[in-house]
């Protein structure tokens, strides 16, 4: 890893997102979601057709989603253990974590949901080719989505606040709750049906202006993302919880990753689709998880913390994750 390559990484990557930090402090607070409804609705569905058209799909792409629900459950597991224990062992010096139900909760979440989307395209956009795109919209759309608005809405019913949770409601009428949330998120997630479109007319001709502007309006969707985020994080004030938040990004995008990825690669899945998923699983913690733990009365400052840590921890791991990848064959 060059200088050079790293600069291409981490001049649009920091750049955008101080913008976005920049952007957040002098706009008025609710323009992120304005500019994050458009992306949701409009932005995100046309760049995911404009990045699938030429890409390379093959049978094997299913491997994607079944490793990013692999990389969750083991997210999901470790954070579990952990959180029984009456100690952590290194780098918390034995000392406990002390976490109540709601705070469970988030670091669960935290621990498993990562930011496959927003953070995740821009990464892998610039890291792999175009046409092996479809790892990373197949990881995100068919595992990461899915596994935040189900799976993690599920976990944060179990363990939401006492607003959220009455004794006279039953189990099971809080599970069918779950589900019916579950697949009205889903049926309404554009993004989702663009994937059909996109995978349906990914190699139909087009004129060669229309061409031209789907690319250039998918790129500026990037850079996008990435000011959302700064303005995002220039909103986050709340670092109290930094033993628990440490625990979560350290089993997220340290321990996850290794683990799946060295067991990808003796399995013997290598070069473009390895970097592929092993970025995805190396993102940050999902902005999904604030939008889940308030809806659920989760530890908001606990979940803060992690998503302020985790874009952090991104600038630092991202070079060790691509050292892996160079050593492990990865060209």
């Amino acid at each position: 890893m060059t200088l050079a390559s790293l600069l291409t990484i981490y001049v649009p990557l920091l750049g955008w997102t101080g913008c976005g930090w920049v952007l957040g402090r002098l706009l008025p607070k609710a323009m992120p979601a304005y500019l994050g409804k458009f992306l949701f609705w409009i932005g995100v569905p046309i760049s995911i057709v404009a990045f699938l058209r030429h890409a390379h799909l093959s049978a094997s792409l299913w491997l994607a989603p079944v490793v990013a629900w692999a990389a969750m459950l083991l997210g999901m597991s470790i954070a579990w253990w952990l959180s029984r224990r009456s100690s952590v062992p290194f780098p918390f010096a034995a000392q406990p974590l002390s976490l109540n139900q709601p705070a469970k909760g988030g670091f669960l979440l935290a621990s498993m949901l990562g930011n496959t989307g927003y953070i995740g395209y821009p990464v892998a956009l610039t890291l792999i080719e175009p046409q092996d795109f479809a790892w990373t919209l197949f990881y995100d759309l068919l595992g990461s989505t899915p596994g935040a608005y189900g799976l993690g809405v599920a976990i944060a019913a179990h363990f939401s606040g006492a607003t959220h949770r009455s004794r006279e409601v039953s189990q099971a009428t809080r599970w069918q709750t779950v589900r019916w949330q579950t697949v009205r998120v889903m049926l309404q997630n554009p993004a989702l049906w663009s994937f059909a479109v996109g995978l349906m007319y990914c190699d139909r001709p087009l004129p060669l202006l229309l061409e031209t502007g789907l690319h250039n309006f998918a790129w500026c969707v990037v850079a996008l993302f990435l000011i959302l985020i700064g303005m995002r994080l220039s909103q986050l004030t709340s670092l109290k919880r930094l033993k628990p938040a440490i625990a979560s990004i350290g089993i997220k995008m340290l321990f996850v990753p290794l683990l799946i990825g060295l067991g990808l690669w003796a399995a013997g899945v290598t070069g473009p689709i390895f970097k592929a998923l092993l970025l995805q699983m190396a993102m940050p913690p999902a902005f999904a998880t604030l939008v889940i733990a308030e809806a659920y009365n989760l530890d908001q400052e606990l979940t803060v913390t992690t998503l302020v840590l985790g874009c952090l921890a991104l600038v630092l791991l991202l070079p060790v994750w691509l050292w892996l990848s160079h050593v492990l064959g990865v060209t």
